[in-house]
């Protein structure tokens, strides 16, 4: 009788003591995250409490079991302690990963991918959209602090951003994003780029302006050296650009489609139909393909090209003006059989 009364609390016990047991397990350990696809960020701001937290990851689907999540947030002093930014959630992450993650404010960067703007203002709105930072907040830094810059101003700064993927925390300062593409302008340009400046008797502005007007003109990458040869022969014999691209520029309407004589009267340092040389600045974001396509030209005789009138994308190129203007024609009749006036 005294076995049985013994045994009795000591089965309770234990089964109390197991159940337990695997309930912390399962809290600290098993799988609470469960993401069906791609791993997913979750961004968490100084507005955000622990509340609205999980209203966060219940609303994404992210979490399974709310309850145990929050109690051990409790326990490890997180629901007091949030730390602003991006956190990269894994597939299957238990609890105790989590929450230590969230908690260490051990921020996984982002990717951010640009590729295409035509002004300063286009790329500050894209970047912005994707980190903390406002638009404002990136261009007043860039407008207060050119001069930080290798005599870069207001109409070429944008040249040190060069389009691809960098891994960039959310939270970062306008500051540091801003060092960070002017560090990657850097290491780009390189000795060996460096030596080709002197090929072309350019600087490394120039070179992004002119790629610009290139990167404009086509894009097939594989006619854009050939495409710089014809403008390095124009700039080599003091000839005007006559570039179409910048006349869209200028106009500050990238919705045409056809440039037309009025265009070419438009009065701005932009228009390289009436003013000798390279504009001040770069008419859109330029990749590193297009500069290293200048730095890279193709030699030859031509200084015209007009597009091909099959709207292929490609160019037929001419060493004079009769031949340019039979191209030329042959084009504008494409443009009129297509309606295109404008």
């Amino acid at each position: 009788m005294k076995k049985k009364k013994i045994l009795i609390p000591l089965i309770i016990f234990s089964t109390i003591f197991t159940t337990i047991s695997v309930y912390t397990y399962q809290m600290l350990y098993s799988p609470n995250f469960l993401i069906n696809s791609k791993d997913k960020f979750i961004i968490i701001d100084e507005n955000t409490d622990f509340g609205s937290l999980v209203n966060q990851l219940e609303e994404d689907t992210i979490i399974n079991d709310i309850l145990s999540f929050s109690f051990l947030s409790k326990l490890m002093d997180y629901q007091q302690n949030i730390r602003i930014g991006a956190y990269k959630v894994r597939t299957n992450m238990n609890n105790y990963s989590m929450i230590s993650m969230l908690r260490s404010g051990n921020q996984t960067p982002i990717n951010l991918t640009f590729s295409y703007a035509r002004k300063i203002e286009d790329l500050a709105e894209k970047i912005s959209d994707k980190l903390k930072m406002s638009k404002d907040d990136l261009l007043s830094y860039i407008n207060n602090n050119i001069d930080d810059f290798d005599n870069f101003n207001d109409k070429d700064i944008i040249s040190i951003f060069l389009p691809d993927t960098y891994q960039i925390y959310w939270n970062v300062s306008p500051e540091g994003l801003v060092q960070k593409m002017y560090g990657e302008y850097k290491k780009f340009w390189n000795r060996e780029r460096l030596k080709k400046l002197d090929l072309i008797n350019l600087n490394q502005k120039e070179v992004s302006v002119l790629a610009s007007i290139v990167a404009s003109e086509t894009r097939m990458i594989d006619e854009a050296d050939r495409i710089a040869g014809v403008y390095l022969n124009r700039l080599k014999k003091n000839m005007l650009l006559q570039a179409d691209p910048t006349l869209v520029f200028a106009a500050d309407d990238f919705s045409i489609r056809r440039v037309l004589n009025k265009h070419k009267k438009i009065k701005s340092p932009y228009n390289t139909y009436i003013n000798k040389g390279l504009p001040p600045g770069p008419i859109r974001l330029v990749s590193k393909e297009y500069i290293d396509a200048v730095l890279n030209y193709e030699e030859h005789n031509f200084i015209f090209f007009c597009a091909k009138d099959d709207f292929s994308g490609y160019h037929a190129f001419a060493t004079n003006l009769s031949e340019h203007n039979r191209n030329a024609r042959k084009f504008q009749r494409a443009l009129d059989s297509r309606k295109i006036f404008k």
